[in-house]
């Protein structure tokens, strides 16, 4: 595959790059396209999500997304003891959707857990920070929420106190922040397991292959590699499990919630899926063109869930259970008649909007299934495990 499109200002970077180190792992050049201090996708300020944006997220939809995360929120809390504070940490919070729509229903119908909640958002672009921002102080929540740049800058609530000064009681929450990890993609190429790395051509870039380039990639790759055919590729994420260890770090008791569009290993590396799962998003299409337009456009892989879940056990982290976003939002709207659906004074016509949007969310065809729910725990020793509203339909614990 080769680029032939007009260059963006990250692609001359970039480019200048090839010409003077030679080719770069994929891995490499997904980092700078998403992440790049100046250019990365993630790192300006476009509108990335919505109508404006390349795509939609589960908050753009409606806040009952929100608000049913926040009913799973108040329940852990109330697990833990109602410990105050209880840190619930957004890793990758958007445009602040999120966080607005969790803390008004909070601050609405459970303020004994508003009060004791410590609601931390990670924002990396200084550009979305501020939007975020500006999004909580329209509605004048701005100082309920510590908004960070990065995971290194998070310390809990009276921070130099405990066994763990710098660990946290509460939840790690994300939603589709893991699929915008760079991804190394390893192929079969004449017979034997390669890396794809990316060339310079002139004033284009292409693929090319090369050894794999980093022992833990082959690692990774290995318990699959003799089910990989010539020319299937397949993707590994070892900043996922990078990412699992230094929030098992930063965890001193509590839940570990990750939503993302993925699956288990063995329905990720298969035949059927010859092409892997790469794709880049640009307003709201879907391609393989990798090359077309770096910083511009989103770069996205699906997760691999059974590689999280080990790399949290290595972290002492145990897998309570992974389920659908349909059988999690379902389980959690039950009990209500998903009362939090509707606003007060709510027209019939805008009642059937956000049923619509409700369907969207948990349609068996489209994000209900697609979107996987993960919930990972840790525990004072010896106690049993808990029981969480949101797994109640989980077909299968899935853990093992």
């Amino acid at each position: 595959m080769t680029s032939t499109h007009t260059p963006t200002p990250l692609q001359t970077i970039i480019l200048d790059l090839l010409r003077q180190s030679g080719p770069i792992t994929f891995a490499h050049y997904m980092s700078l396209c998403l992440y790049h201090p100046q250019h990365g996708y993630y790192m300006q300020g476009r509108e990335r999500t919505g109508v404006a944006g390349d795509y939609f997220t589960s908050p753009d939809l409606h806040p009952i997304f929100a608000r049913l995360v926040a009913r799973q929120a108040a329940e852990m809390w109330e697990i833990l003891g109602r410990p105050a504070p209880f840190t619930w940490v957004e890793m990758g919070a958007g445009r602040g959707w999120l966080a607005r729509d969790f803390l008004q229903w909070v601050v609405t119908k459970w303020p004994d857990f508003a009060a004791a909640l410590d609601y931390v958002a990670i924002e990396p672009g200084p550009a979305p920070r501020a939007r975020v921002a500006q999004r909580l102080r329209e509605i004048g929540l701005q100082g309920r929420v510590r908004l960070l740049a990065n995971f290194e800058e998070l310390l809990p609530t009276g921070a130099g106190t405990g066994p763990d000064p710098t660990a946290v009681t509460g939840c790690f929450f994300s939603n589709e922040l893991i699929d915008a990890f760079p991804v190394s993609v390893v192929t079969r190429a004449n017979g034997r397991v390669k890396e794809i790395y990316v060339a310079a051509e002139g004033e284009a870039m292409r693929e090319t292959t090369g050894p794999i380039s980093d022992p833990a990639v082959a690692a990774a790759v290995a318990p699959y590699a003799k089910e990989i055919e010539e020319g299937q590729r397949v993707e590994v994420n070892l900043h996922a499990a990078r990412w699992i260890k230094s929030v098992a770090e930063k965890l001193r008791q509590g839940f570990v919630l990750t939503i993302d569009y993925g699956d288990l290993a063995g329905r990720l590396y298969t035949p059927h899926r010859r092409r892997g799962t790469l794709m880049a998003y640009r307003g709201h299409t879907a391609s393989e063109d990798f090359f077309g337009a770096p910083g511009e456009q989103d770069l996205t892989a699906h997760v691999n869930f059974s590689a999280l879940i080990a790399a949290g056990k290595r972290s002492s982290l145990d897998c309570l259970g992974l389920t659908t976003q349909e059988r999690f939002l379902m389980a959690l709207g039950e009990s209500t008649g998903f009362s939090d659906l509707y606003d007060p004074g709510q027209s019939p016509l805008q009642q059937l909007d956000a049923r619509l949007k409700l369907k969207r969310l948990i349609h068996p065809e489209g994000m209900g299934t697609i979107f996987k729910v993960l919930i990972q725990y840790r525990g004072a020793r010896d106690a049993p495990q808990p029981q969480l509203t949101g797994l109640k339909f989980q077909r299968t614990v899935a853990c093992g």
